[in-house]
C-alpha cells in the first residue's frame, strides 16, 4: 500500500476503526491527519501519533485523498469549508449514506476521483464488511487504494453501480442492528423462561459465534443446507422454525431491508 497522506473531515469511530486498522498495518501516522471541532474526539488519535486540527481545511489542503466521514445531514456544512481547494489530482472518498456522487461532485466542484464506501460498525473490531463505487474517473490505482484502506478493517466488494450502495446499507451496513435486535429477543425471553440475564447472554452470543464460524468455514454449502443440518423433522428446531414460518419472517425481514433502501433513497433528497 502507498503511504499517501490521508486527511479524514470527521473524527467519529468510523475514522477511528480505519486509522486502527491503517496504524495496525504499518501505515505512517505521520501521513494521517484528522479533522473534527471536538478535542475529545482528536485526543485519542493524536495519542497514537496522528496529526489532528480543528481546520478542515488545513487537513485536506495538502492531502492526496480526502475522506468525507461525517454525518450526512453535516456533509454541506463540511464541504463548504473545503470548497475552493482544488481536488482534481485528490482521491474523494465518502462513508456517508445518502450522498450521491453526483451530490458530492455539487458541494465540491472540483472533484473528479469520487468512490463511495459504506461500512458497518464491525470495522471497529476490524471485521468489518464495506461495500465500495467508484465513479468513472477512478483509475485502477485509486480503487486499490481505496480497497487497501477498508481491508484494513475488514473485508470489501465493489459495486458496478452507485445504486447497489443503498443494497448494502440494507445487507451490511444496518444488518448489525437486525442480528443485535434478534438477540436481544432472545435474551429477554429466557430470562422469563428463569435463567439469569448473565446466562442467557452467553448461551446466546456462543451460539451466535459458532452458527456464524459455520457459515464462515463452509462456504460452499447453501445457508438452507445449514439450516437444515440444525433442523432434525420434528424436533424441538423444527417447532420454532414452523412458528417462524407461520408469521411469515421472511416476509418481515424483506420489508425491513426494503424500507432501509427506501430510507437510504429519501435521505438523497435531503442532503
Amino acid at each position: 500500500m502507498q503511504h499517501k497522506l490521508i486527511a479524514f473531515i470527521g473524527a467519529g469511530n468510523m475514522t477511528q476503526a480505519i486509522i486502527h486498522g491503517l496504524l495496525n498495518s504499518g501505515y505512517p501516522a505521520g501521513n494521517i491527519v484528522a479533522s473534527n471541532p471536538s478535542p475529545a474526539k482528536l485526543e485519542r488519535l493524536a495519542a497514537w501519533g496522528v496529526r489532528t486540527t480543528h481546520d478542515n481545511r488545513a487537513a485536506a489542503e495538502s492531502a492526496e485523498m480526502v475522506v468525507l466521514a461525517v454525518k450526512p445531514q453535516l456533509m454541506a456544512t463540511a464541504c463548504a469549508d473545503i470548497a475552493d481547494l482544488d481536488f482534481s489530482r485528490k482521491l474523494l472518498l465518502s462513508i456517508a449514506a445518502g450522498i450521491s456522487v453526483q451530490r458530492l461532485t455539487q458541494l465540491l466542484p472540483s472533484a473528479v476521483a469520487v468512490i463511495r464506501v459504506m461500512p458497518n460498525t464491525p470495522s471497529l473490531l476490524s471485521a468489518g464488511m464495506a461495500g465500495l463505487f467508484a465513479n468513472a474517473a477512478c483509475g485502477q490505482a485509486d480503487r486499490s487504494f481505496a480497497a487497501d484502506l477498508m481491508q484494513a478493517v475488514g473485508q470489501i466488494c465493489w459495486l458496478e453501480q452507485e445504486s447497489d450502495i443503498n443494497t448494502v446499507i440494507a445487507a451490511s451496513g444496518s444488518s448489525p442492528a437486525y442480528f443485535f435486535l434478534f438477540l436481544e429477543a432472545m435474551q429477554q425471553q429466557i430470562i422469563k423462561m428463569g435463567l439469569d440475564s448473565r446466562t442467557a447472554r452467553e448461551l446466546i452470543q456462543q451460539a451466535m459465534a459458532g452458527a456464524a464460524k459455520m457459515v464462515i468455514d463452509n462456504p460452499q454449502t447453501d445457508l438452507s443446507t445449514l439450516r437444515e443440518q440444525v433442523t432434525s423433522k420434528g424436533g424441538t428446531t423444527a417447532a420454532a422454525i414452523d412458528v417462524f414460518q407461520q408469521h411469515n419472517l421472511n416476509e418481515i425481514i424483506a420489508k425491513a431491508m426494503q424500507a432501509a433502501v427506501a430510507r437510504a433513497q429519501e435521505m438523497e433528497t435531503l442532503f
